[in-house]
C-alpha cells in the first residue's frame, strides 16, 4: 500500500472493524447518546454494506450511559459501581445502535467479551464462530468489553486493543480507529505548530513508536501509545489500520473521500497471515483421510467427518492437527473443530449423523477451510 492507494483501502475492504470511543458516542454534559452523530455513522455503515463490505463495530459507552441512568457521581467509580453502570448501560447502548441501524434495514447484535475470551483457544474459537455467523446473517455485531464481569486482571483496558483483537479474530481487511485526532504526527500537534501528519506507516520502528510519547506523557496512556499497540496486532494479522478524526458528520464517508488519516499497512493479507500462523504450529495429533477428502481439500473445501478414516493423538478443540492420507503422507495442518474423543466418535459419519454420535448438535466440519493450510 502506497500513500496514494491508502485512501481507497476502506472502499476496497471486504470486512471492516470500526472502533468508537465513549467521547464520540455519549455527550459529556448530558450523558445521553449523541443521536445525530450515531445516525451519520449508521448511514456510513449502511453505505459500506451496500457496497459489499461487512462491518463490525467495537463500541465503548455502556458505563457512561449507565452512570447517567443510575445518577452516579462524577469522577472514578469503584469496581462494583462501574460493573453496575455497565449492566444498565449495555441495554441502552444496544438499543441506541438498534434504533440507528434499523431505518437502513440493518440488524444489530450485541457481543460482550473479556480478555480471557482471546487467551483461551476454545473461547476464542467460539467467539470467532459467533461473529462470523452474525456476519453471514447480515447482522452488524456491536462488540464491547464485558465490564459487568471483567476485573482488572481479565480486562483489555482499552477498546483500541480490543478492536485490533476482533479484527484479527475475524480476518478483517481494515480497522478504523475513530479518534479525537486525525492521525499520528511526528511530534505533539498540541504544542508544536510545525508537527507533520504521517500519512502512511509501513513498519513500526522505534522511531515511529517514539512519536506516541513515553509512559506518563500527556495523552500517551490510553491514547496514541495504545493505538500503536493496536496497530502492531492488526498489521501482524494482515489488517490495515487507520487513525482518523471521528468527531465529524459521516466520519467513514469522510475517510473514504480522503480525509486526513494515518494508515498502517500490513505486509500480507489477513488470509496469508493466518495461514502462516497455522503452518508454524506444532501438531498435537493427526487426522487420517481418504483419497476423496484429500482431493476435496486440494480444491479448497473444508474437511468433513465423512472423509476421516482415523484419529491419532490427544487434542482439544482448536488445537493444530496434521492431516494425512491413510498411507501417512502429509496433506496439511488444520485447527480442529473437535476434540480427539469427539473426532473418533464422528469419524466416517455424515454431518447429519453428528447429533446421534455425540448426543448434541455439532459443527458440520471436522476442520474448516479458513483454519487449514494444505501443502502444494
Amino acid at each position: 500500500m502506497d500513500a496514494m492507494s491508502a485512501g481507497s483501502r476502506l472502499a476496497r475492504a471486504r470486512r471492516v472493524v470500526v472502533k468508537i470511543g465513549s467521547a464520540l458516542l455519549v455527550d459529556a454534559a448530558s450523558g445521553a447518546v449523541r443521536a445525530d452523530w450515531l445516525a451519520g455513522l449508521a448511514a456510513d455503515a449502511a453505505a459500506l454494506r451496500e457496497s459489499g463490505t461487512e462491518v463490525l463495530i467495537v463500541s465503548s459507552g455502556s458505563i457512561a450511559l449507565g452512570r447517567r441512568a443510575l445518577r452516579l457521581r462524577a469522577g472514578p467509580l469503584a469496581l462494583e459501581e462501574a460493573q453496575a453502570a455497565a449492566a444498565v448501560g449495555q441495554i441502552r447502548l444496544a438499543r441506541a445502535y438498534e434504533e440507528a441501524l434499523g431505518p437502513h434495514g440493518l440488524k444489530a447484535g450485541q457481543v460482550l467479551v473479556t480478555l480471557d475470551d482471546s487467551r483461551d483457544r476454545r473461547r476464542y474459537l467460539n467467539c470467532r464462530a459467533t461473529l462470523k455467523t452474525l456476519l453471514d446473517f447480515g447482522v452488524i455485531p456491536i462488540v464491547n468489553e464485558n465490564d459487568t464481569v471483567a476485573t482488572d486482571e481479565i480486562r483489555y483496558g482499552d477498546n483500541d486493543r480490543l478492536a485490533a483483537q476482533v479484527a484479527s479474530m475475524v480476518g478483517a481487511d481494515a480497522l478504523v480507529l475513530l479518534s479525537d485526532v486525525d492521525g499520528l504526527y511526528d511530534s505533539d500537534p498540541r504544542t508544536d505548530p510545525e508537527a507533520s501528519l504521517i500519512p502512511l506507516v509501513t513498519e513500526l520502528t522505534p522511531e515511529v513508536e517514539a512519536m506516541a510519547g513515553g509512559v506518563g506523557s500527556a495523552g500517551a496512556s490510553g491514547g496514541m501509545r495504545t493505538k500503536l499497540i493496536a496497530a502492531k496486532t492488526a498489521m501482524k494479522a494482515g489488517c490495515a489500520m487507520a487513525i482518523t478524526l471521528g468527531d465529524r458528520d459521516r466520519p467513514l464517508n469522510a475517510l473514504n473521500a480522503g480525509a486526513k488519516a494515518t494508515w498502517f499497512a500490513p505486509a500480507a493479507t489477513p488470509q496469508a497471515a493466518r495461514k502462516q500462523w497455522i503452518a508454524a504450529m506444532r501438531p498435537e495429533g493427526r487426522l487420517l483421510i481418504d483419497a476423496g477428502a484429500a482431493a476435496a481439500l486440494r480444491r479448497g473445501k473444508s474437511l468433513l467427518p465423512a472423509g476421516v478414516r482415523g484419529v491419532e493423538g490427544a487434542f482439544s478443540r482448536g488445537d493444530p492437527v496434521q492431516i494425512a492420507t491413510e498411507a501417512g503422507a502429509a496433506v496439511g495442518v488444520a485447527l480442529t473443530s473437535y476434540s480427539a474423543a469427539e473426532a473418533r466418535a464422528i469419524a466416517g459419519r455424515r454431518s447429519k449423523e453428528i447429533v446421534t454420535a455425540l448426543g448434541h448438535p455439532g459443527r458440520s466440519t471436522m476442520a474448516h477451510r479458513d483454519d487449514m493450510v494444505i501443502w502444494d
